[in-house]
């Protein structure tokens, strides 16, 4: 636990932990602990950085906390740096559109599989027998939206 704390810096007092070994040598307005260029007590993070957090459904800030409890039950938190995920009542009505991004090449994808494998078949009957492939793929696609829309909202406003 010790090496662990020593890795990602000592906390500041609101108990957020300045990661040093993840920051980037991009200047910013202040300079953190041990050369890292932070804002406030979050450093900056590289694009390599936050498309693994998004693969591992981790927060947008820390890229260390589990945005989800369970298969749909999200922490109303982050475990590790506290940063609530929902930001405003409606926060996640974003989340639908990238949800739909996310599902009509998923959805194409399986047509395309039953094509090849079911020459002899109609359209209407591959587009049909699509669907209960593409159904238990959806709380994948809703945990992954949530966790993109995040990562998103947190690029384009990083004034926390």
């Amino acid at each position: 636990m010790a090496s662990r704390a020593a890795a990602f810096g000592a906390p500041t007092p609101d108990g957020i932990a300045a990661k040093r070994s993840r920051c980037t040598s991009t200047p910013s307005s202040r300079e953190g602990p041990g050369g890292c260029y932070t804002r406030g007590a979050v450093p900056l993070s590289g694009l390599r950085t936050q498309i693994r957090s998004i693969a591992r459904q981790r927060c947008p800030r820390c890229h260390e906390g589990r945005v989800f409890r369970s298969l749909l039950d999200m922490n109303e938190t982050c475990p590790a740096c506290g940063r609530r995920f929902e930001r405003e009542p409606g926060f996640f009505v974003g989340a639908m559109y990238v949800s739909y991004a996310l599902a009509i090449p998923v959805y194409l994808a399986c047509v395309g599989v039953l094509r090849l494998l079911l020459r002899g078949w109609s359209e209407p009957a591959i587009l049909a027998l699509a669907v209960p492939i593409f159904v238990p793929l959806a709380p994948l696609l809703f945990r992954y939206s949530r966790v993109i829309w995040m990562h998103l909202d947190r690029a384009v406003d990083r004034g926390e």
